[in-house]
């Protein structure tokens, strides 16, 4: 039986939050060493948003955006 890779609301958000800096460090270097245009730097930031979009979709991330959002689930 196959197990399906999947990180816990904690750590998907501690790797989320890690990926969102580091490529915008990358973008930010990129910008200033090969000087590319917006259009390309915002096709480049898209690319890289779409990649923990389908992650998430994938269920193989499950932010809990550290709290700040209530889930649908929660009985009252």
């Amino acid at each position: 039986m196959k197990t399906k890779l999947s990180f816990s609301p904690l750590a998907s958000d501690i790797i989320i939050s890690v990926y969102i800096l580091i490529t915008l460090i990358y973008r930010f270097q990129l910008e200033n060493t090969a000087n590319i245009s917006t259009l390309n730097s915002v096709f480049l930031g898209l690319s890289f948003i779409m990649i923990i979009w389908v992650l998430i979709k994938l269920k193989v991330l499950n932010p809990n955006w550290f709290g700040l959002i209530q889930s649908k689930n929660i009985s009252k």
